[in-house]
């Protein structure tokens, strides 16, 4: 049985996004208000969890009372409020059920779009022999990985669907065709970790291509 959710729980999760959100923003990871994070709070089952969120059409490099609120496993508010989770609540639900992680991060920028689509047919973004693949706790030598890429379609539950079988278990990742990274982990220090580890990677990635030009 879920227990409830206790109050320190939500005002820990919303301090933490607070914090996350305003390092993301200083970097301009959120454009045109662009962008989404969540982290689960409480108990945990793949049916039944909580989660806070980034509200939607909020300026994210500016903080106010009303930047977070908390939804359950079907991305609906548990609380009476007049705000809208993020338009992509549906992927954080999908993920969250599928992996179990404790954080979700959601970033557009230019490198993780370009590179997505320049191996969109591969529908994964190569990457081999980078120290930072050692961000996600893979340490074999010349590591080589795949990052799963998914269409972008304006239906966000066509997106949904296809979460939980684009997820490899090793990759804490999943990128959106010409859209931007999902990055999770297990708490809101490893999600920032993996999604900082994509973020060089994939301007890694776009560099290295420019040269075999």
């Amino acid at each position: 049985m879920i227990s409830a959710l206790r109050l320190e729980e939500k005002q820990q999760a919303f301090a933490e996004l607070t914090e996350i959100k305003t390092t993301l923003a200083a970097r301009g990871w959120f454009p045109a208000t662009s962008g989404n994070l969540s982290i689960r709070v409480g108990d945990f089952s793949p049916e039944q969890f909580t989660f806070a969120i980034t509200s939607s059409g909020k300026d994210k490099s500016v903080n106010t009372p009303s930047d977070f609120l908390l939804v359950d496993a079907q991305g609906k508010p548990t609380e009476t409020t007049g705000l809208k989770p993020s338009a992509e609540t549906l992927i954080h639900c999908e993920i969250y059920r599928a992996t179990g992680c404790g954080a979700i991060f959601h970033v557009h920028t230019v490198f993780n779009n370009i590179v997505s689509e320049l191996f969109w047919e591969r529908q994964s973004i190569p990457v081999q022999g980078v120290e930072l693949i050692k961000g996600f706790n893979i340490w074999e030598e010349d590591a080589q990985i795949e990052i799963p890429i998914l269409p972008n379609y304006a239906e966000i539950p066509r997106i949904a669907v296809l979460v939980e079988k684009a997820i490899v278990p090793r990759i804490p990742g999943i990128m959106l065709r010409n859209h931007g990274i999902y990055a999770w982990g297990a708490n809101a220090f490893e999600a920032k970790r993996h999604l900082e580890a994509f973020e060089y990677l994939f301007e890694y990635v776009y560099r290295m291509e420019l040269l075999k030009k």
